[in-house]
């Protein structure tokens, strides 16, 4: 024999699919029953309820907000850094990803990176795509009487548009013979050609001077990249010149000159790196026992640098938010009590009218869980009013992931169910004739 969910009892064949159902059916009644109690509990109680709540709101609202926005940050830096060229090494004398304790003045000691080593290298790698040496400066633009101070300066080789992958929307790109006589052809970025021109159309074949009164041809203008959050090569205000021609506005050594070497596509970046390695010490006939006086980075650490940062802000927002919540718990607690107190004739006469103690229980916790979880949809609402105006004041969208918005239902109901126990547990051993008397 056995019992049903009426504490009848019936025979063994009875269809167990029948019992199944009238569980199932008696669970989401509670749970519309506790919904509806809290939906009640939120209507007639408007002030005191939404002053209880607003600590789960607010520890909601911290946390979710500062999740969004770091997973916007992330996503749109690791765009930023991935443009850099997923599968690229940049030699330099300096190595990436060193904390306040690293030896400065032992990077600084190193030599300059040599025009040299790039062909060097071709040879010697067979395993490199593209490679390309890199200059940078920082001067002012000159045409007419309209002066851009600040202007970053590029000095490239040919195969720096195959790594860096930007287009040209005006005019032409450099090309061999330019690479190879240094001629005094340059490439805007978009912001200086309408700066210095107003239309980025009039800028080709307009004369402007460079550093130190240099005159140069403009042949073309970048495509407008936009503004991103960290603009790693900054294309929309910069200029591009061949690299023979750069030499003759600044010596290689005070321009932070840099090797970038892309690998072949299905070649991984430790294998690069392992390659350059050998291959770089045969040039510099560095002994065995010698340390490298260079650096092979890759957009691997830049990465690893940027994971620890928003890292350390998740905690940060997980810090604000976990106080709030404890503040939120508290509240609903109060209300759980208070509720528990002004029903107390109805939890009477439910268990007078043979109610478990299962139920009672259940349906106060389900009840303190929506609670909370009102509290924090209002927090998500305010989430999603801020991503709307951040998005449109910054250079990134933010956005909220669905799997953020899963975790903001798991923590209110966390919460709620914390904070409901001891109500719910109190409601659930109330002596029936007691409470009932207490109502009369």
């Amino acid at each position: 024999m056995l019992s049903n969910a009426n504490d009848r009892v019936v025979p063994l064949n009875y269809p167990i699919f029948i019992l199944k159902t009238r569980h199932l059916t008696r669970f989401m009644n509670i749970i519309w029953t506790s919904l509806k109690m809290a939906l009640t509990e939120f209507r007639s109680n408007k002030l005191r309820t939404f002053l209880s709540l607003l600590g789960v709101t607010f520890g909601i609202f911290c946390i979710i907000s500062v999740l969004a926005m770091i997973s916007s940050m992330k996503t749109a830096v690791q765009t930023d850094i991935n443009s850099l060229g997923s599968n690229a090494v940049i030699i330099d004398k300096w190595q990436w990803g060193n904390d306040n304790d690293f030896p400065w003045w032992k990077y600084e000691k190193r030599p300059e990176i040599k025009f040299e080593e790039v062909a060097e290298l071709r040879n010697r790698v067979p395993i490199i795509d593209n490679i390309t040496f890199w200059t940078q400066d920082n001067a002012s633009v000159e045409y007419d009487n309209n002066i851009l101070s600040g202007v970053n300066y590029y000095g490239v080789g040919e195969d720096y548009a195959k790594i860096e992958h930007f287009s040209i929307g005006e005019g032409r790109y450099l090309q061999q013979a330019d690479f190879d006589y240094g001629v005094n052809d340059v490439i805007l970025g978009n912001n200086i050609a309408e700066k210095l021109f107003f239309k980025v159309e009039r800028a080709i074949g307009k004369t402007v001077r460079l550093k130190d009164g240099k005159p140069a041809i403009v042949i073309g203008v970048i495509q407008k990249q936009g503004q991103s959050i960290i603009d790693i090569w900054a294309f929309d205000d910069c200029i591009i010149v061949p690299f023979k021609f750069m030499r003759q506005m600044i010596r290689d050594d005070d321009a932070q000159p840099k090797i970038i070497v892309e690998g072949r596509q299905n070649v991984s970046i430790p294998a690069l790196k392992e390659e350059l390695t050998g291959a770089m010490r045969s040039i510099k006939k560095l002994s065995p026992g010698q340390e490298d006086d260079y650096a092979l980075n890759d957009i691997q650490t830049l990465s690893h640098q940027t994971d620890n940062i928003f890292s350390n802000l998740n905690k940060a927002g997980w810090a604000i938010a976990a106080l709030s919540l404890i503040v939120g718990m508290f509240g609903v607690a109060n209300i759980m009590f208070v509720t528990v107190r002004e029903r107390t004739g109805q939890i009477g006469l439910k268990k007078a009218l043979g109610a478990k103690k299962s139920t009672i229980l259940s349906e106060f916790l389900l009840e303190s869980s929506f609670l909370c979880i009102i509290g924090g949809m209002i927090g998500l609402l305010g989430v999603f009013i801020l991503a709307g105006i951040f998005s449109s004041l910054w250079s990134f969208k933010v956005f909220v992931p669905m799997d953020i918005i899963g975790l903001a239902i798991g923590i209110c109901l966390f919460v709620g169910i914390i904070a409901g126990i001891i109500p719910a547990v109190t409601a659930a051993n109330l002596d029936p004739v007691v409470a009932i008397r207490a109502t009369t």
